[in-house]
């Protein structure tokens, strides 16, 4: 009598497998640490937030998440110039229109798969239901039509839940890469980095840079020993009249404090200073600021005496 099947895995493929269960626990502790305002964030925004946004999130201190949600719907306004975020608006509305038209199920409509379709696409053109199946002995389905485009849902259980027709990957491709498209309205240059550029005149062949951050716009990972980490890069650029690339230098700059220690600084600024020799030709300084963290970017131009 056959008690199971073992099936022996090779090095690479147990490394790759504790590798994800690890992250997998890793990510769902990080969770359960948060407050209840930043799970229901996190909970609310799984169709747009992209894996860099949802690390970044979870290492952030409690202090710097509420800036982060502010910034996670301005990157997502496509008109700032007004009061109202239309995305951010259209998303939740959706949210709860999924929650009113799927009741069946077992779990909130915006969690089912027709409410995540409904979400990410919008309510169908057409829609055809078939609550005893299309055959005597079917099951129920459900066809949404956007355009001609066809969605195809099941109910193998009759329980109401349904699910996304497995036997059509052109429609999973296609949702993917809607899903996708509700991302790209995140611009990277619109970021929280923020700093202050000054220059000094050192002596006839060389400037002092100094840059000061605001300790509030940097957002830090959660390190070792419950610091808090973030390496801010720093690339300095000199281009000629014509604005072609002269000379180009980077420095890292690592950064690690306690949450505490950053609470205490955050009406205060991150200095750096460096020192920068333009060449003849050198007409203008790119600054720009990479933070490690969260992968936003900030340059600043200056004009250079000629």
């Amino acid at each position: 009598m056959k008690r199971g099947c073992f099936v022996r895995l090779g090095p690479a493929l147990t490394l790759l497998l504790l590798a994800v269960l690890t992250a997998a626990c890793g990510s769902y502790r990080l969770i359960r640490r948060l407050d209840p305002e930043s799970r229901d964030f996190i909970s609310k925004v799984r169709y747009l937030i992209t894996r860099e946004e949802r690390r970044t999130f979870l290492n952030l201190p409690a202090a710097e998440r509420p800036a982060f949600q502010d910034e996670f719907w301005k990157k997502r306004d496509p008109d700032p110039e007004t009061e109202e975020n239309e995305v951010k608006t259209q998303y939740f509305q959706r949210i709860d229109e999924a929650n009113h038209l799927f009741t069946d199920g077992g779990e909130p409509g915006w969690l089912q798969d027709r409410g995540r379709i409904y979400i990410l696409l919008g309510p169908p053109d057409q829609r055809e239901t078939y609550p005893r199946g299309v055959t005597f002995y079917g099951i129920p389905v459900e066809i949404w039509y956007y355009g001609f485009f066809p969605i195809a849902f099941i109910d193998p259980n009759w329980t109401g839940n349904y699910k996304l027709d497995p036997d059509n990957p052109a429609q999973l491709t296609e949702i993917m890469k809607t899903q996708l498209d509700w991302k790209p309205q995140v611009d990277p240059g619109m970021s929280a980095l923020e700093f202050d550029l000054e220059l000094t005149e050192k002596s006839a062949s060389s400037f002092g840079v100094r840059l000061r951050l605001p300790y509030a716009k940097i957002w830090m990972s959660s390190g070792d020993n419950r610091e808090l980490r973030t390496t801010l890069t720093v690339t300095l650029l000199g281009e000629d009249a014509s604005g072609a690339k002269i000379q180009e230098t980077s420095s890292d700059h690592p950064l690690a404090l306690t949450e505490d220690k950053l609470e205490g600084l955050r009406r205060e600024d991150y200095v750096i200073d460096l020192e920068f020799a333009p060449q003849p030709e050198t007409r203008v300084l790119v600054v720009t600021v990479v933070n490690g963290a969260d992968k936003s970017t900030l340059s600043k131009r200056k004009t250079l005496k000629s």
